[in-house]
């Protein structure tokens, strides 16, 4: 495939694209149904309970059988981890890019196997699939580059005295445990797996029972890089595995992306003997400000692209509008009407846009709010789950919603994940400011105003880590590698420096001070 998708194309010529995709995915099928072990220092491991992993497009579709790890194999995953950290702590930081380099390419030349076992696992539409393993590509390769430029993070410093040598060196920790969610199941573990072992140290990734069979891949991706056995672990299981895997005394710390109660657990567990280096991404409540002065084309299609991508299931996900008041009715009508067109449906269909959501949690969590807008406002779009036509009766899918609700109402701040998008109205653009600001949450953020000034003020004054004005291909979501970096303030992230960044690879490792005398 040459084309090169990331979650910035708005038009392009896909036919060929498209057809080379169905090839492959044509093959993915022929394998589904296959069983898969977890990887325990560099061994399969075959017993334990069996997770089934299903379309959430179709529950009648198994995906694969996977091993769970029992609990009593972690002291065994974090010896090998510790033993196998070792030596790549000490290997040269030029050979450790070499294998992370050799993975990126893999991922690359496998793309199209990769974004249709992603789209059948995850629900998620064919081309947001292949901008996640496009971006999980470029997160190994970016991290790397990281290395390089700061020449392994080895910086001279100052003298006391003419035959003093001082240098900030930083190293490796140890072992990390990566905790990865359903909705990124490439990139999320890519990028903090890759940071971890980019820095020396070894990693032990539990990935969502929900998306199983992307972790996998990346194990195989890995081992066929060079990665030496025990390096890199998968440990399939549920949340109490994760919860385990954290608090093992081994562990030497954690990068997690997933919900704020559990990154907050997380936090507070580490910190039970001495600090240890928690990278938490926590989700988000993201706003878009609508100002009087937006050209709405950009606005409508930006807030419609960020609402209802991958269903609403992203820690990214536009989940709040705020309009100028003069601008309701038009602005509403034209975004219900854009939704009211969207393709809902099989997700490696070409036009569907809008695939299940994950499980049936999400379904009941959909239902009840949509309940809760019914109740306390007016639905102007949605608020049903799906069962018609007989092609989405066997899936979780539920309608993109659009609702007004009063002030200060509980779907205003609660993170439902979901497509579901709630409005309000404003006078100045200071009032707006203040109710995006009103919140837990500080991941991303949204503006749509042609007045310099308004940008300026909002870049100035929104409390959150990704800010963009008048981006039609999503106002609140699409960040990459090296364009954007990834940051959670308040409750949304913990170390103030993001994923996608400058600073990222370096949070992995801790700064040593050497003075040798002359």
């Amino acid at each position: 495939m040459k084309f090169r998708v990331t979650y910035s194309v708005l038009s392009a010529d896909l036919e060929e694209l498209h057809k080379e995709f169905d090839g492959v995915l044509e093959k993915v099928r022929a394998r589904q149904g296959g069983e898969y072990p977890s990887w325990i220092n560099g061994k399969p491991h075959l017993s334990g309970r069996i997770i089934e992993n299903r379309n959430p497009a179709d529950t009648r579709q198994l995906l694969g059988r996977f091993h769970a790890a029992p609990a009593d194999k972690l002291d065994e995953a974090v010896r090998a981890a510790r033993e196998a950290q070792k030596g790549w702590g000490r290997t040269p930081w030029q050979e450790r890019v070499q294998v992370i380099r050799r993975a990126a390419d893999k991922i690359s030349e496998n793309r199209l196997e990769l974004a249709a076992i992603m789209a059948l696992e995850t629900g998620k539409n064919r081309m947001e699939s292949l901008g996640d393993v496009e971006e999980a590509a470029d997160l190994f390769r970016y991290y790397a580059s990281q290395l390089e430029e700061s020449n392994g993070f080895l910086k001279p410093l100052g003298k006391l005295s003419p035959n003093e040598d001082t240098r900030s060196v930083l190293r490796p920790l140890g072992v990390f445990a990566v905790i990865s969610p359903f909705n990124f199941p490439l990139a999320l573990p890519v990028g903090m797996t890759g940071g971890a072992l980019l820095g020396g140290n070894a990693a032990i990734l539990k990935p969502s029972e929900d998306t199983p069979w992307c972790a996998h891949r990346l194990l195989e991706i890995l081992r066929d890089a060079g990665l030496p056995d025990g390096l890199f672990q998968v440990m399939h299981g549920d949340g109490s595995l994760g919860a385990a895997l954290v608090r093992h005394p081994g562990v030497d710390g954690v990068a997690f992306t997933g919900s704020k109660e559990v990154g907050m657990d997380i936090l507070h567990a580490l910190q039970a003997v001495y600090p240890k280096p928690c990278l938490l991404e926590m989700g988000g409540k993201n706003p878009a400000i609508i100002c009087k002065d937006a050209d709405l084309s950009k606005a409508v299609e930006g807030c419609y692209r960020s609402a209802f991508g991958l269903s609403g299931q992203k820690c990214s996900a536009l989940s709040r509008v705020l309009i100028h008041k003069s601008l309701k009715d038009q602005f509403l009508a034209r975004l219900v009407e854009r939704t009211r067109g969207t393709k809902i449906g099989d997700p490696t269909e070409k036009d569907t846009y809008v695939g299940p959501v994950i499980n049936r949690k999400a379904v009941e969590r959909y239902v009840a709010a949509a309940a809760l807008a019914r109740r306390d406002g007016n639905v102007l779009i949605g608020g049903q789950a799906l069962t018609e036509p007989a092609a989405l009766s066997h899936g979780f899918f539920v309608a993109p919603t659009i609702a007004e609700l009063p002030r200060g109402h509980r779907l205003f701040r609660d993170e439902l994940f979901l497509p579901f998008l709630v409005v309000d109205t404003f006078d100045s653009l200071d009032e707006a400011i203040a109710l995006a600001n009103d919140c837990d949450y500080g991941l991303t953020a949204g503006v749509f105003s042609e007045r310099k000034e308004d940008v300026e003020a909002f870049m100035d004054q929104v409390q959150a880590g990704v800010l963009y004005a008048n981006r039609q291909t999503g106002a609140t979501t699409g960040a990459w590698p090296g364009v954007q970096a990834f940051c959670g303030w308040k409750g949304s992230g913990a170390t103030g420096k993001g994923g996608c960044g400058p600073y990222y690879v370096s949070q992995f490792m801790r700064e040593q001070s050497q003075t040798r005398m002359g």
